[in-house]
């Protein structure tokens, strides 16, 4: 956990908090109308300054206390038992909240965590804009930390907020920014669990609550806003990979003398975790179509068997008949939904001619196979073994940094030891590799890779002039409860020693 990187922005969140102190000393005024029923102030500050903004929207720069208070008294009057003589004192109290009668500008001290100081900072809700020397009248507008204040108010919809996420990220990646948009990339996953959560509250919602015609296309309706939603954010998704690997690309091949390895490294791992969210969010957009189809047809039988079960054939058939004077010809139509369709009960010789189709089901047995790049295979799927195979690699690399030899075992020893690295031992992958490479060793420095191997083609660059000899050893290591493997010796060689 990264305690600057918590503090970043520190200051202007706070200030966002301060923003609302004048809506807060309001609520603090315990003022009463002719009922004796307490005044909702705070949301009277609210309303005020709705009508300066919707003012400023229509360019009305003529404004001021008794403007305020007529519109007070025809918003409220029903609920608020004053006079207009009375709402115009309480317009002045309001505008006194937001401007002080000296005209100084509001400040507010805080200690900033980030800086470790105190920081000032000065509010400007509204500022006086004309004056009416004959009527002796003060007129008001809307100024930038009272927009500020009202745009603070205004609900953005948090099933936007993956979208937003996007875009920002877009942004820091262009500017170089990896360490945020790593972060950035964390929130994102934030945002798809959370809509996770969402399509399974929905999914619950439809079995229980749809009784009627009205909610069903209620519910049909959200999901289709949701799936569309996702299918939108999916094609960002394969945006914002294709343009991190040609970020990946350009960092490597422009890079020759490997001085920006640390900013290749941090895009390898946005990559990746890129990849995983963008994993989870498939499977959302999968299970809002499951929701289409499956949830809603489903919803949609369940009421045809409630309209049948609440169907009186007494009351809805026989008594509208009886009842009414009905002629012959209608009385038919009542019948007629009850009659079976007609079936022709014959078939015709000649379909014992017809090709029959005679074939065997055979089941052959699964044979779990090593975990190897398949080219003709999903492209995601493939990235992220690529990547992760690269992390261990080099995470082998370093270990034989001072040595040109290290068993398996001392190499899992150093990784248990990593907090950092130690979780990648439940991973299969990493098991995965290491037979991999023994199936292939010697793994040697070639000039040049199949374009069509890419794993190995991202291997050797790891390598950077060398190669490694990989030798089965005789003991088995039980590294975690769920994986074993054989232990092994890996020898580093430089690219001038025979490795056969």
């Amino acid at each position: 956990m990264d305690v600057e990187e918590i503090l970043q922005g520190y200051g202007d969140r706070y200030e966002k908090v301060l923003l609302f102190e004048p809506l807060n000393k309001l609520s603090a005024m315990q003022k009463k109308d002719a009922k004796n029923h307490p005044i909702d102030m705070r949301g009277l500050g609210l309303l005020t300054l709705l009508y300066f903004f919707e003012q400023k929207i229509m360019r009305n720069i003529k404004v001021g206390r008794k403007q305020l208070s007529e519109f007070l008294y025809g918003a409220t009057h029903a609920y608020i038992d004053l006079s207009l003589e009375q709402f115009h004192s309480l317009a002045s109290t309001l505008i006194e909240a937001f401007r002080p009668g000296s005209g100084k500008v509001k400040t507010a001290e805080f200690f900033n965590w980030q800086t470790g100081q105190l920081q000032t900072v000065s509010y400007q809700y509204l500022k006086a804009s004309t004056f009416n020397v004959a009527t002796n009248e003060q007129f008001y507008v809307l100024d930038d930390a009272g927009l500020e204040l009202v745009f603070a108010t205004k609900e953005f919809y948090s099933e936007f907020q993956l979208s937003i996420s996007q875009l920002v990220l877009r942004k820091q990646l262009e500017k170089g920014e990896f360490k945020s948009a790593l972060r950035q990339i964390n929130e994102m996953r934030v945002a798809v669990e959370s809509i996770e959560e969402q399509l399974s509250r929905i999914q619950q919602e439809i079995r229980r609550n749809i009784v009627s015609n009205g909610v069903f296309l209620r519910y049909e309706r959200i999901i289709e806003d949701i799936s569309f939603r996702l299918k939108y954010e999916n094609e960002e998704f394969d945006e914002l990979a294709q343009f991190i690997n040609e970020a990946k690309e350009r960092l490597y091949h422009k890079d020759t003398i490997k001085k920006e390895k640390d900013a290749y490294n941090f895009v390898l791992t946005i990559s990746f975790e890129l990849e995983k969210v963008h994993a989870a969010h498939t499977k959302l957009l999968q299970k809002s179509i499951e929701l289409q189809t499956t949830a809603l047809q489903s919803a949609k039988e369940a009421l045809y068997y409630i309209g049948i079960e609440s169907f009186n054939f007494d009351q809805d058939v026989t008594a509208r008949i009886v009842s009414s004077p009905l002629p012959a010809h209608s009385v038919k139509a009542f019948v007629v939904p009850f009659l079976h369709v007609h079936e022709e009960k014959q078939w015709s010789l000649l379909s014992i001619f017809d090709k029959q189709n005679v074939y065997e089901e055979r089941l052959e047995p699964e044979i779990p196979a090593l975990l190897e790049i398949d080219e003709e295979a999903d492209k995601v799927k493939n990235e992220q073994m690529v990547q992760f195979y690269s992390v261990v690699l080099q995470l082998l690399l370093q270990s034989l940094q001072h040595k040109n030899e290290i068993t398996l075992a001392e190499w899992i020893e150093e990784i248990q030891q990593d907090e950092k690295a130690a979780p990648l031992l439940q991973s299969r992958y990493v098991y995965d590799f290491f037979m991999l490479i023994h199936q292939r060793s010697p793994i040697e420095v070639q000039e040049k890779v199949d374009e069509e191997a890419y794993l190995w083609s991202t291997l050797h660059r790891i390598l950077e002039g060398t190669s490694l000899v990989v030798q089965e050893l005789p003991q088995i290591l039980q590294v975690v409860d769920r994986f074993a493997i054989q232990n092994m010796r890996i020898t580093k060689r430089s690219e001038d020693i025979d490795v056969f």
